[in-house]
């Protein structure tokens, strides 16, 4: 699973992430929008309230199903073929780096019908076409619902590029993350 955000990221994901149940059995990246100049202190806030590992994505590293991975602050998190991690500092895109859409785009390549990519608020574009290319790819696509979004400007524009995304609220959003798993 790949999930993407950016203002209002870190209320939208307090609601989520902690809901994960122990023995999640997907990996969850995650990209959130971290100025460059700021440490990333994502990973000690959601360490304490989720009941799934919560670490810092490492280059080259494996992923592991039950596991959060947040990108580093300025290093776009791509997925390789073989589904392990890597790192690049290649240009900002939507003036983002990490981007959503780097990570969705690689991530639809290696996890294909396997993924799914969730655009949560946000005050850009990036993830619209990374949403695209997951759902091409078909995986499922998942937009906050706009209209509860802190910033809708990022979801609009994933429900734009992507149609058939489906489009939840946070409540929405958990119920189908736990529905995917428990079959």
């Amino acid at each position: 699973m790949a999930i993407g955000a950016s203002a209002g990221a870190v209320e939208a994901l307090l609601q989520i992430l902690p809901a994960l149940p122990a023995g999640y059995r997907l990996p969850v990246l995650v990209v959130v929008h971290v100025p460059r100049d700021r440490g990333n202190s994502l990973v000690s806030l959601f360490q304490t309230r989720c009941r799934l590992r919560v670490k810092e994505a490492e280059d080259k590293e494996e992923t592991c199903p039950g596991t959060i991975y947040f990108a580093p602050s300025d290093y776009h998190l791509l997925v390789e073929a073989d589904g392990s991690l890597s790192l690049s500092s290649d240009e900002p895109v939507h003036h983002s780096r990490p981007a959503i859409d780097v990570l969705f785009e690689s991530a639809a390549d290696a996890f294909g019908t396997g993924l799914v990519g969730i655009v949560l608020t946000g005050a850009n574009q990036d993830g619209a076409s990374g949403l695209k290319a997951v759902v091409e790819a078909g995986g499922m696509g998942i937009v906050q619902d706009p209209a509860t979004a802190l910033v809708p400007t990022m979801p609009r524009a994933a429900l734009a590029a992507c149609p058939a995304a489906r489009q939840a609220d946070l409540d929405g959003i958990i119920s189908l993350l736990l529905e995917l798993t428990a079959t």
